[in-house]
């Protein structure tokens, strides 16, 4: 519960952050250059104290950060310029957690008692209530539909690549293994990674074939990435590094169902953030949402 408890923590941090470096360089630059930094920082403790790229399942591992960090990310920066940050983050962040906990019962066995899917379900209903768009949202029509299906896509994608930790430490355990959190996080981002890069070249080619046929100024100037580096970096220690190590901390002893309503509070745990560094006022719904949340959270520690 602790490392869960950390992981959102962190990841509000880096949402933050994300957010900053996104809007100065664009979302696939932004969460390629996070991947590449936190790739770095996780090799730097994986293939010194940790276990590197050995183990039983280094390539379930490595599966799961194609799935959920991969797709996911992609998916869900298809939807946020659809739908906007707060009706994204509501779809994702509610479908995660029930997406995972079915997965796992069906391919695993796992099973969670009524009261944890009850603290479950208040937390899920906490959240809806805290991230539900006002009534002065505008959508364009024909985004609608497109932005509901990248969100679910990214939903599944998430849940799928948590559980697909849960069937890795499983198999560590199986070959008497021990595969710490940093380690997993490391061979997760493997596979981010290269989907990260896949999604980059495909949004920036014409850029790129523009700048190796002829001489021109088609990358971020020199002074942008001065301005965008420490978020960047910022994003990637908060995020994939100390936020993902927590995150597969958890899951080495913790069921996605309840990992997974516990890390989707982190738009909640956000609020304060975002109230110092971007000075946004949260609204009543979002007080009573977070409290709502709150409750579960501590309900579904007292449960477990």
């Amino acid at each position: 519960m602790l490392a869960a408890f950390l992981t959102t923590i962190f990841f509000s941090i880096s949402v933050i952050c994300g957010n900053r470096s996104a809007q100065m360089i664009g979302g696939s630059e932004a969460n390629f250059w996070r991947l590449t930094c936190a790739t770095a920082f996780l090799s730097l403790y994986a293939l010194t104290l940790g276990q590197g790229l050995s183990g039983a399942s280094f390539s379930i591992f490595v599966a799961s950060g194609i799935i959920g960090i991969g797709v996911g990310d992609v998916a869900l920066f298809q939807a946020l310029p659809r739908l906007g940050s707060r009706l994204t983050l509501l779809l994702v962040q509610c479908l995660t957690a029930p997406f995972g906990a079915a997965i796992e019962w069906l391919w695993l066995g796992t099973e969670l008692s009524p009261m944890q899917m009850f603290f479950g379900a208040v937390i899920l209903s906490g959240i809806a209530i805290s991230l539900m768009p006002g009534r002065g949202l505008h959508l364009q029509k024909k985004a609608i539909l497109p932005g509901v299906l990248f969100s679910i896509v990214a939903a599944i994608a998430q849940a799928y690549g948590a559980v697909l930790s849960r069937k890795a430490y499983a198999v560590a355990d199986e070959h008497d293994e021990h595969i710490d959190g940093a380690t997993a996080a490391f061979q997760r981002i493997l596979g981010g990674l290269l989907i990260g890069g896949i999604s980059l070249l495909v949004v920036k080619w014409r850029n790129i074939r523009d700048h190796l046929i002829r001489e021109g100024e088609t990358l971020p100037s020199k002074e942008k990435w001065r301005r965008v580096l420490p978020w960047v970096v910022a994003n990637s220690l908060a995020g994939q590094t100390l936020g993902v190590s927590c995150y597969q901390w958890a899951f080495q002893t913790t069921p996605t169902g309840i990992v997974l309503p516990i890390v989707a509070t982190t738009p909640l745990v956000a609020i304060p953030f975002t109230m110092a560094v971007e000075k946004e006022r949260p609204s009543l719904h979002s007080i009573i949402g977070g409290v709502i949340a709150v409750i579960g959270v501590i309900g579904l520690a007292l449960v477990k």
